[in-house]
């Protein structure tokens, strides 16, 4: 009993995937501190959702929607609220999912043991599976953070940021918002 108890306990170990960092998963949006999201965005506070396109389709849907023509696409990018003129600043960023694979690496052991090989299963080790996502700062000539809790626009911005998102996630052929604007 002990024996068929330890057998499966051991199984279950080596089955098993060691998650050593987890992207987040944010459902529709986020609104928090760049920093503490993502080491290398600015302090301010970001609006943050999920990117389930390929990179730089988010650059392609603002170049096309603002006219641009790929000057200052993710820096500066102005618009319109209720005659207010507002900028905000964009970053595409991936947050991978790290495991590590017990089996793999207890299969190395064990023939590094009985044959003294090099590891053969060396590059599943470790798995990562990244997330996109995009993170926008939005500011004006007269607040430097308008997404601030306690902002006199943040309840604007975030509802222009929110059919933003939702325009580009149900875009495919980003000429489309030309049309719609």
């Amino acid at each position: 009993m002990k024996r068929a108890l330890l057998t499966i306990f051991v199984f279950v170990f080596l089955s098993s995937c060691i998650p050593i960092r987890i992207a987040p998963n944010i459902k529709d949006y986020k609104v928090t501190k760049g920093k503490r999201f993502k080491k290398g965005l600015p302090k301010k506070n970001v609006f943050v959702f999920e990117d389930p396109k390929e990179t730089n389709e988010f650059y392609d849907y603002i170049n096309t929607k603002f006219h641009l023509n790929d000057y200052y696409v993710d820096v500066q990018v102005p618009f319109l609220v209720e005659g207010r003129t507002f900028y905000f600043s964009f970053y595409e960023i991936e947050i991978p999912t790290k495991t590590i694979n017990l089996i793999p690496l207890a299969l190395d052991a064990a023939l590094n043991q009985a044959t003294d090989m090099e590891p053969v299963f060396e590059e599943a080790h470790t798995s990562r599976v990244g997330n996109r996502y995009i993170a926008m700062e939005v500011f004006s000539d007269t607040e430097e953070d308008c997404l601030l809790e306690g902002s006199v626009s943040r309840e604007l911005v975030l509802s222009y940021l929110r059919e933003l998102k939702n325009e580009y996630l149900a875009t495919d052929n980003y000429n489309e918002v030309v049309f719609k604007n």
